[in-house]
């Protein structure tokens, strides 16, 4: 509660009387006497705990720059009114939509993306909201909070009022805090200078989203001497019911997917959406897509002929008779690469079961690379066949090759920095290797969870400490951002 310290001046008339004044004084005094105790609220659906321990500490803050504060509160003032003008067109967007008086939903899926972080885009993130999801929620809704309450506290001591307490409550399953003042005192302040208390949680809040997206722009300069930045993505988190469980580790390094170099997770999206399009399309020529290079459904590997004469048996109507462990796969004519394999699907056709495990380690044919011999298909020598799988409807062959940085047989080489070495001699030196998948692969990509970052030196923990930083910027970013809008709600 804000008082006035109370001065008495005595001037004697006559004998033992003494006469007492209480002169105004202009500086905002505080009471002497301790405030009587806070009783703290406990029901079903809401709780708080009081603190007034801050008071006096924020007041002689407050009250020392108090120049300073009203200078930059005053800034919040416009950007408070600005935040009023616009949460009240976005309103009249949204109720011109509902009434369907405007075209399309673009607007708000923008919105909800900017201020929830909900993409109507695929992402490469583990679906649905885990413990550490709402961990991170927590933690940025009381950063945002305390800031937006600590800038009401500082406006409200720079113009010589006290808060009375802070709360901390949960409403329902919300958390949240606010500052307790003394209703007649901000009564009596000037208009503008009541806008500055107002307008201070809101300015604010606006500072922290953009702190947190300068500090997300400037991660990776700020982490560069620790980590490397958009070489290769990094395993963070493979789920159990992940397609890649068993494939994949936290830590292993991805490389490439179907031959094509993969720098970050967005890539990796991109391609397995590519790869996706193309199949279901059914496009069977070399389609160049800028990016990426050249890809294709007529992937081959040049296989050594008397390989073949051991696993040739029929094939009756696109059916195969091979085992569960081995793939079937037919031979692809080198001067026709891009006919389909199911061009012609009730002829008996030559095919081959073979393990997929050993195929890929031989030499690529077909379309895979197109894009760097100038178009010419015929890369086998005479004593090898180019085979390519055949492709079942809803299931997709890709290829993944990736390496394991912390595996056993990496640690074995010494290396102090596994992000300065080549990629490629980690696969040569057994440290990592390809794989193929056949299904579902944007399921398989977005099941995954994938990381820029690579630590330049071996460390466990040091692999998860970027993304822990990133996600806490995000949250962080969207929760203030979605509460200064709040409360500019008119």
């Amino acid at each position: 509660m804000e008082g006035r310290r109370i001065r008495r001046f005595g001037i004697r008339r006559g004998r033992g009387q003494q006469i007492h004044t209480q002169p105004h004084s202009l500086l905002p005094l505080r009471t002497t006497h301790r405030p009587p105790p806070l009783s703290n609220t406990v029901s079903c659906c809401y709780c708080d705990y009081k603190i007034s321990s801050l008071n006096d500490l924020l007041f002689r803050l407050g009250r020392r720059r108090a120049g300073i504060f009203k200078a930059w509160f005053s800034i919040g003032v416009g950007f408070g009114l600005t935040a009023l003008l616009a949460v009240s067109m976005i309103l009249l967007w949204e109720l011109a939509s509902a009434l369907h008086l405007l075209p399309g939903n673009s607007f708000s899926n923008l919105s909800s993306a900017i201020l929830f972080g909900f993409s109507p885009f695929p992402s490469n993130s583990v679906s649905g909201l885990s413990i550490s999801g709402a961990a991170y929620m927590l933690v940025s809704t009381l950063i945002a909070v305390s800031l937006h309450e600590f800038g009401h506290a500082l406006a409200a001591a720079s113009e010589g009022i006290q808060m009375e307490y802070i709360a901390i409550f949960i409403a329902v399953l919300f958390p949240g805090a606010l500052v307790a003042f003394n209703y007649e005192l901000l009564q009596a302040l000037p208009g503008f200078a009541a806008l500055r208390v107002y307008c201070a949680g809101i300015w604010h809040n606006a500072v922290c989203c953009a702190v947190c997206g300068l500090a997300l722009f400037l991660l990776p300069l700020i982490l560069f001497a620790f980590y490397q930045h958009g070489e290769s993505p990094m395993v963070l988190d493979v789920p159990s019911t992940s397609p890649l469980s068993g494939y994949l580790s936290p830590g292993d390094v991805i490389i490439s997917l179907d031959g094509v170099r993969i720098h970050s997770s967005q890539e990796w999206m991109e391609m397995a959406t590519l790869v996706n399009i193309l199949a279901h399309e059914n496009l069977n020529s070399s389609s160049y897509n800028e990016g990426f290079g050249r890809v294709s459904n007529a992937k081959g590997y040049c296989v050594p002929n008397p390989v073949l004469e051991e696993s040739k048996i029929g094939l009756i109507e696109n059916q195969s008779s091979c085992p569960d462990y081995l793939t079937s796969f037919v031979t692809i004519p080198c001067f026709d690469t891009n006919m389909s394999v199911d061009s012609h699907p009730n002829t008996f056709e030559p095919t081959n079961c073979l393990n997929a495990k050993d195929v890929v380690k031989f030499r690529k044919c077909g379309d895979w690379v197109t894009a760097t011999t100038n178009g010419s298909n015929c890369t086998c020598s005479q004593d090898m066949s180019c085979l390519s799988p055949i492709q079942i409807p809803g299931f997709i062959w890709i290829e993944v090759t990736y390496y394991s940085p912390y595996s056993p047989e990496c640690l074995k080489l010494g290396r102090k920095s596994f992000a300065d070495s080549r990629s490629s001699e980690f696969v040569d030196s057994n440290c990592g290797g390809t794989f193929v998948f056949v299904g579902d692969i944007i399921s398989m990509a977005s099941s995954v969870q994938l990381t820029a970052y690579q630590p330049r030196w071996a460390s466990k923990f040091g692999i998860y400490l970027p993304n822990v930083l990133e996600r806490l910027l995000m949250c962080t970013f969207h929760v203030s951002l979605t509460l200064a809008l709040l409360n500019s709600l008119p």
